[in-house]
């Protein structure tokens, strides 16, 4: 599952911001960057979806040889890769809606088929997916992802939270160093176990994009990475998830790190906005003022979150960043 999320954002323009692969399901939250996109020659947008998908007939002799199409044909060739461009910046298709996804749930149930010896559907259920309009609302649902296995009782650290993006980031933070301790090399062997079965079901070959990067500057370009520091995000679930696990509910505030309040979010909220933020929104997630921007753009009620954001208005959700439209799933 890990595996097919990276290598379709190495193909997408797509960042897998977080995900968590639990027993029975899973989370990830995907920006989407058109510009990026848009900026691919048209020989790139064809070899792109060329690896995942069939290809065309004139698509493939105008790649062979372009001087080989009339004006009329490489109308068309045009035509289709703008298609295809279109759908390789729309996360419909990275994740279409449905109870079958393309790009992940499909590959993951022919495998399951294929090893069980068996036909017929794999998952249950229809996904869920939520837009995430600002960084307020991107940080509680990253947040959210990460812990889902301390928040199930699954695991009682980080480190050990096998196939989640907290346990990948911090291997990356650590991988490069000369000196590590008992607990960073436990890590680095679980993630060599994860390795050896990824080698053994011969996915190692597959190239995958990095997880989206970090940067706290307020210059940075948000389609280029997320607008807060890989150390704060890292203080922030490592310290609500011993809160989570130790059932410390009653005061918290003091232990959280500076930057739940710096993007307006009232500390004394926190805990149980991230322990039920899937369950509290709908379609999406945000201050109430951008959820109400995102239903006129989209032509829809407000729907679920509103009612309970609009209870802690100024507490939970204060303002956000504009230009910021990520999903999580």
């Amino acid at each position: 599952m890990v595996s097919r999320l990276r290598f379709l954002s190495y193909v997408y323009a797509v960042d897998v911001c977080a995900y968590a692969v639990m027993s029975n399901h899973y989370h990830v939250v995907l920006h989407a960057d058109k510009a990026r996109a848009q900026a691919w020659s048209n020989k790139e947008v064809a070899e792109r979806w060329m690896q995942l998908y069939s290809g065309h007939m004139l698509v493939d002799r105008w790649l062979e040889n372009p001087k080989a199409i009339d004006a009329a044909r490489q109308t068309v060739v045009d035509e289709i890769i703008a298609k295809w461009r279109k759908r390789l910046y729309d996360i419909s298709w990275f994740y279409p809606k449905g109870t079958l996804m393309r790009g992940v749930n499909e590959t993951i149930a022919r495998m399951a088929n294929s090893e069980e010896g068996c036909k017929g559907r794999f998952w249950e259920g229809r996904f869920k997916s939520q837009a995430l309009l600002d960084e307020a609302a991107l940080l509680s649902c990253m947040a959210y992802v990460d812990l889902n296995p301390i928040r199930a009782a699954m695991e009682t650290d980080l480190m050990e939270s096998d196939f989640t993006s907290i346990q990948q980031r911090l291997f990356d933070y650590v991988k490069y160093k000369n000196t590590k301790s008992k607990d960073e090399q436990k890590l680095n062997a679980r993630i060599q176990k994860q390795r050896a079965i990824k080698a053994e079901v011969g996915l190692d070959t597959l190239p995958e994009a990095p997880l989206m990067p970090f940067d706290g500057s307020s210059h940075t370009d948000t389609h280029h990475a997320l607008p807060f520091t890989r150390e704060d995000y890292f203080d922030l679930v490592d310290t609500t998830g011993r809160i989570l696990r130790d059932d410390k509910r009653g005061a918290i505030a003091s232990e959280l790190p500076a930057i739940v309040s710096r993007l307006g979010i009232n500390p004394s909220k926190w805990i149980d906005h991230v322990q039920n933020f899937g369950r509290r929104y709908g379609s999406s997630a945000g201050s109430v003022a951008r959820m109400a921007d995102y239903a006129q753009v989209f032509e829809r009620n407000c729907g679920k979150g509103v009612a309970w954001c609009s209870v802690f208005a100024g507490a939970v959700f204060k303002h956000g960043l504009k230009n910021k439209k990520l999903s999580n799933n």
